[in-house]
């Protein structure tokens, strides 16, 4: 009886969890000391969100050696803060503002010196603060040496570019560079021909190829998904400070195609979503932002541009939306502006328009967009070059629109002379 006593006993002082403390806080801004709303707060697995006056509350086991409070809000840099000071009875947790200025590198350009220098250079001269740094590119490679093993299986590994990923942003870091992430998502012409069943398929069950011959991945496929959310995890263990997902989307294609749900809008709309859901919680132990590149036209369209992208729904699964407002982009025009190009005051209105209608439409923090702007030569009315003064005229809209900073697209990676870009 007394053995059967102490069986009893062990199990039930190993199976009964340690009670939990409830650790209470405010977020404030570390230069204004003004309280930080719409705050994100994460012990553990356990992940909250601050009140609209900073505050918060999370339970954790304060007796864990490794107790960290991790903290971050739209229009900061997120952070860390140490054991000692998650122990205290109120914590006031300073965040520093950020307002991203991001340059694009390919996933050859981060590899050059000479490109990744020259960005390095404009970075060091103020003229940006923030990289957007392809992991997997335009075709689905993966140029670092990943562990994902379906990555090895299909082939997009056969390049390498970036001999350690972690490196790269550790350099940045020590710059005070704030390191983007791109995943190109369900365009992925490695994973999409080494893998058929995984593929978008047209009507009579041949492989669909878009305008580029390349292949698309099925969004609704589990397979699929896990494995650009284990790319995702990847980065943010390398030290980036936000993944941004490109390419989350339905194939903008004309001919019926297959999928193995429906491709009706609404499950396209749910597939989307469930996806950028899915990845929002695997990266949240990580305090890594997540953002998402859309349509330009997404912020004006009601439906979901036959692409899976609502604006409405989608701005609640990420924590930035990043619409691509290249006024190239809007070749039939945008409201009250049917020509969104024709002069300097017209790409103003283009972004600031945009912007507003998708704040306006959302009723969201304006920082919760971070648009994508041109920085190359037109290719829709006329083959204007896109210079400083049309570079700037769109920098002002996105800044006239409140949004959290703006992000400059160059496929060349070429940002020193913009006005003698003629690609």
């Amino acid at each position: 009886m007394k053995k059967k006593f102490l069986i009893a006993a062990f199990w039930l002082a190993t199976t009964i969890p340690v009670a939990a403390t409830t650790i209470r806080g405010q977020i404030i801004d570390a230069n204004s000391g003004q309280p930080v709303s719409d705050s994100i707060i994460t012990i553990g697995t356990v992940v909250v969100k601050g009140d609209p006056s900073g505050h918060f509350q999370i339970a954790a086991d304060v007796e864990s050696p490794n107790l960290t409070i991790l903290a971050r809000a739209l229009g900061y840099r997120a952070s860390t803060f140490a054991s000692a000071q998650a122990r205290q009875k109120e914590n006031i947790l300073a965040l520093i503002p950020l307002n991203p200025h991001a340059l694009y590198l390919s996933v050859y350009g981060i590899a050059s010196k000479p490109i990744r220098e020259a960005a390095f250079g404009i970075i060091h001269e103020g003229g940006a603060n923030s990289l957007v740094v392809d992991i997997k590119s335009d075709r689905g490679l993966i140029t670092y040496p990943s562990e994902i093993v379906l990555a090895q299986k299909i082939g997009a590994r056969t390049l390498t570019l970036v001999h350690s990923l972690s490196e790269v942003v550790a350099n940045a870091h020590e710059r005070g560079i704030y390191m983007i992430a791109r995943i190109v998502t369900f365009k992925d012409a490695v994973l999409g021909t080494a893998r058929p069943d995984l593929a978008v398929h047209m009507a009579n069950g041949a492989l669909f190829h878009d305008r580029e011959g390349l292949t698309w991945t099925d969004p609704y496929q589990a397979e699929v998904k896990s494995y650009n959310i284990a790319i995702a995890v990847e980065a943010a263990k390398a030290g980036f400070d936000e993944v941004q997902f490109d390419y989350v989307r339905f194939p903008d294609a004309s001919a019926t195609l297959k999928f193995v749900g429906p491709a009706d809008e609404k499950g396209r709309v749910n597939a989307i979503n469930e996806f950028l859901s899915q990845a929002h919680t695997a990266l949240a132990p990580y305090n890594v932002f997540d953002s998402v590149d859309i349509f330009g036209y997404v912020g004006w369209n009601l439906n979901d541009t036959g692409i899976g992208q609502q604006l409405e729904t989608i701005v609640d699964v990420v924590d930035y939306v990043n619409p691509m407002l290249y006024p190239s982009g809007f070749k039939f025009g945008i409201p009250r502006h049917k020509n969104p190009m024709a002069t300097t005051v017209d790409i103003y209105s283009t972004i600031h328009l945009t912007l507003d209608s998708c704040i306006m439409r959302t009723h969201a923090n304006p920082k919760k967009f971070r648009p994508w702007l041109q920085a190359f030569r037109d290719y829709a009315f006329g083959g204007k070059v896109f210079g400083p003064n049309e570079i700037s005229a769109q920098i002002q809209g996105a800044d006239d629109a409140g949004s959290d900073g703006w992000m400059l697209w160059n496929p060349h990676n070429f940002y020193r002379d913009p006005g003698s870009e003629q690609k």
